[in-house]
């Protein structure tokens, strides 16, 4: 019995250790074949990786890109960059050409500002039937130097930049498709009704720092570009307002000219006007209710020669009539009354150099509630004399944290502000090429 009893345990051991010394090869071999298969996988994991983004200068035939990437010609002129994730455009500007270079026809956008163009030729655009946009600014192309039809045969085109040339009118014919037309700072003094005729999808068409006169907008057909949504004559030879504007307007620029007058009722046939840029103007009066439209927002009257204030419609938010020969701010005529369900938008006046002796009536802060900031600066007692108002900048609804910042003396920044908007004399209160 007892060689029985230790019989069984010993039997029970050795079979204990067989097993466990055939658990030790296996557990190698697994071992090893786990390496080897992570191996492969890494192998393979690292080929993925090295295809997935292979360098755009060197393609790889059959291997597809994780980025997009243009099904389109690598076609370019020579002269010209055309980026390879953006072949549909075409880089020629600054790059002293003297003419434009043939135009492959899949590309839509061109860019040839600052060079020494002269001349716009129909060769070059032969097969450029995609073009979109345009840039010829900043050249030397003269209107003569433009053969006819150039521009009409691209059905596509949205966009025409020929600012900064020496152009005597504007080119013609010109594609319906053309939304854009930019042409400041050239010599045009010549503006013919065939030249924006048929434009009906016309936004913005810039002519700005040119010679125009008012006797070349004779016969001139605005209205008939029904979707003109921006038209910048500024800096031109103008005496009065332009005449036949499309009630789609909603911007218009007209600074630095020698306008005199605004007719009665101009604006009430411009229901979407934004903002109007009058600065630097011969501006003597204006009618009374020369403004009451629903949708201004802006009003920049600034350097003229005005003497009394006018009606300010609820939507105005800024009023700029800096620089003129204004006395007295009379509330009444600005706000001829009050309508508690109805008040004014108006939130900042700049009033400086005028000939205030006194602040603005604080009546004015019933009609205009939500008047923020009053710039008075220096006000004018002679010519050559000037003088300040016992407050050059009224300031409205400062928050805590900001007259805590006032009573620390950091209110230097603000002044600093208002120093160089009283030294600004191109009011660049909008800029009429942004828009």
């Amino acid at each position: 019995m007892f060689s029985s009893f230790y019989r069984i345990p010993h039997q029970k051991l050795n079979m204990g250790l067989s097993s466990q010394l055939f658990i030790i090869p296996l557990l190698f071999g697994v071992t090893v074949f786990c390496q080897y298969e992570i191996d492969d996988f890494e192998d393979e994991y690292e080929n993925e990786i090295d295809h997935e983004y292979p360098s755009i200068f060197h393609h790889i035939p059959g291997v597809e890109y994780a980025f997009p990437y243009f099904n389109t010609p690598t076609e370019c002129a020579k002269e010209c960059f055309c980026p390879p994730t953006f072949p549909i455009a075409m880089y020629c500007d600054h790059r002293k050409l003297q003419k434009i270079p043939s135009i492959p026809s899949h590309i839509q956008q061109l860019y040839l500002q600052y060079n020494d163009i002269e001349a716009v030729h129909l060769e070059s655009f032969v097969n450029a039937t995609a073009l979109k946009e345009i840039n010829l600014s900043h050249n030397k192309i003269k209107s003569d130097m433009i053969d006819a039809g150039v521009f009409v045969k691209l059905s596509n085109l949205v966009q025409l930049h020929l600012q900064y040339n020496r152009l005597e009118e504007i080119p013609f014919p010109l594609p319906k498709s053309l939304e854009h037309l930019i042409l400041g700072f050239n010599q045009i003094s010549s503006l013919h009704s065939k030249a924006i005729e048929g434009l009906a999808n016309l936004t913005m068409l810039d002519l700005c720092n040119n010679y125009l006169e008012d006797s070349q907008f004779k016969g001139i057909q605005f209205s008939n570009m029904k979707n003109l949504m921006q038209l910048n004559l500024c800096s031109n030879r103008l005496q009065s307002m332009p005449p036949e504007l499309p009630s789609s307007l909603m911007y218009l620029s007209l600074e630095n000219n020698s306008v005199s007058f605004i007719p009665d009722n101009y604006f009430q046939k411009l229901p979407k006007l934004l903002a109007l840029r009058m600065s630097h103007n011969n501006l003597q009066e204006v009618p009374h209710n020369a403004f009451n439209i629903s949708s201004l927002v802006e009003l920049n009257l600034g350097h003229n020669k005005l003497k009394h204030a006018f009606y300010i419609p609820r939507s105005l938010q800024h009023l700029y009539i800096e620089d003129n020969e204004i006395e007295v701010m009379n509330i009444t005529l600005m706000c001829p009354s009050i309508d508690p369900l109805n008040f004014s938008h108006l939130t900042y006046i700049r009033v400086d150099r005028n000939k205030l002796t006194a602040p603005i009536s604080t009546y004015a802060f019933f009609c205009f509630p939500h008047i923020q900031s009053i710039y008075y600066g220096e006000q004018k007692i002679s010519t050559n004399q000037r003088t300040q108002l016992r407050t050059p900048v009224f300031r409205r609804y400062l928050t805590p944290e900001e007259y805590e910042e006032a009573e620390d003396g950091n209110e230097n920044e603000d002044q600093d502000h208002d120093h160089d908007l009283r030294g600004r004399e191109d009011d660049d209160y909008f800029d009429p090429y942004l828009y």
